[in-house]
């Protein structure tokens, strides 16, 4: 038997395994020694080695598609936050989960968790949203209250990845501001309605400042300290064209990070004359992921049609609410009418039932009992499921989308 040292390369299928478990794989030294073996003995050797490198990927697959089955939990939680209001415009309160009644494309769904304002949430536990249907219009509330619980700080199989209490606590506010040549009238008076709304604002709200004209400028990332937001908001300066559209869809994909109740507040004051990104596409996608947009936009803008018809459409698809402000005082006016919505809205939501619809899923939602229905309802009419990353494949058609909040 003779022996040489020499220096052995990985082949590649060791590179390969070496970059899933370890990302190293380095030459080493090594001692090849020829034992002697014939041609014969040397093919079956080779074989059992190959064999025995088959195993570990094999392995890896098993426990690869093991991991993706496990991580494919996904909570398909459909979220609305819900305005009542009278003939007046005065705010309806102290309704409870059985006077609402959903359904989704014609499905009737179950409300799984409830909110008034800024309240505790409240989880519910089998509550059939059928009661109330036979003429217990009077004992629907109150069966409601007594077959409820408030959300525990610990979460079970059901829950999303964050407890139901800090998820729908407070609002996340994100205000998009005009800052294009458009604003040179006003500017000033603008950034008080702004400043002030800032700090009107419930201590549970998070808020973020946005401001933009041809770019889009994050002042304040989304924060509590209402400091920093104003900061954002006083050292926010003009600019030129304005790119509303595109700077709005940019906002809706931030918001979206964020789980809970977003509302997205835009100050504007005229026409989009730079965006590459069409007002629909963005309403689609604001309503896909409940988030509310209230515009509020000067006199000025009703002097352009197209984008009035607009600014109407875009909030009053998502939720939403549109001012249009002949002075500072009305612009103040809207903020303060946004903040009082802001804590009067009902916010629910329900896991879907099996359904093969993969396109817009419309939603109704309705008030029970004859007592109720004269007031009116304001809240977003459908939404787009979004592609789930996790699928393994094999899910049913109805489970292929992941719901967003």
């Amino acid at each position: 038997m003779s022996c040489q040292e020499m220096t052995v390369f990985p082949s590649p299928r060791s590179v390969l395994l070496a970059q899933f478990f370890t990302g190293l794989l380095q030459p080493e030294k090594t001692t090849r020694c020829d034992m002697g073996y014939k041609p014969m003995q040397k093919r079956y050797l080779l074989m059992v080695t190959l064999l025995l490198g088959l195993l570990p990927l094999s392995s890896f697959r098993t426990g690869a598609q093991q991991d993706a089955t496990r991580l494919r939990v996904v909570v398909n939680l459909v979220q609305l936050n819900v305005a009542v209001t009278d003939k007046k415009g005065n705010y309806v309160t102290g309704l409870h989960p059985l006077d609402f009644a959903i359904t989704e494309d014609s499905i009737q769904e179950n409300i799984a968790t409830f909110e008034e304002g800024n309240g505790p949430t409240t989880r519910l536990v089998d509550i059939n949203a059928d009661v109330g249907k036979n003429g217990a219009d009077d004992s629907a509330s109150a069966q409601g209250s007594t077959r409820m619980q408030d959300s525990v700080s610990g979460s079970s199989l059901e829950d999303p990845p964050e407890t139901l209490s800090s998820a729908f606590a407070g609002a996340n506010v994100f205000i998009l501001f005009d800052t294009s040549n458009y604003m040179y009238r006003g500017f000033v008076f603008a950034q008080d309605a702004i400043a002030d709304f800032v700090r009107s604002l419930e201590s549970a709200d998070k808020v973020a400042f946005y401001s933009y004209s041809r770019d889009l400028y994050r002042a304040a990332a989304l924060t509590s300290d209402r400091s920093q937001v104003v900061r954002g908001v006083r050292t926010s300066v003009a600019g030129d064209d304005a790119a509303l559209y595109n700077s709005l869809l940019l906002t809706v994909q931030d918001a979206g990070q964020h789980p809970g109740r977003k509302v997205i507040v835009v100050f504007s004051n005229g026409p989009d004359n730079s965006s590459m990104v069409p007002p629909e596409d963005v309403a689609e996608l604001a309503q896909s992921a409940g988030i509310p947009i209230y515009m509020i936009s000067t006199n000025e803008a009703q002097l352009e049609p197209v984008s009035t018809a607009v600014f109407d459409r875009m909030s009053a698809a998502t939720g939403g609410k549109a001012y249009f402000a002949k002075s500072w005082r009305d612009e103040k006016k809207a903020f303060a009418s946004i903040r009082d919505d802001l804590a009067h809205l009902y916010s629910f939501s329900y896991y879907p039932k099996p359904n093969p619809n993969r396109g817009w899923r419309s939603i109704k939602v309705q008030l029970v009992g004859e007592h109720l229905k004269k007031y009116h309802i304001r809240t977003r009419n459908g939404y787009r499921p979004r592609p789930n990353r996790f699928s393994t494949g094999n899910e049913p058609a109805s489970a292929l989308g992941s719901v967003p909040n």
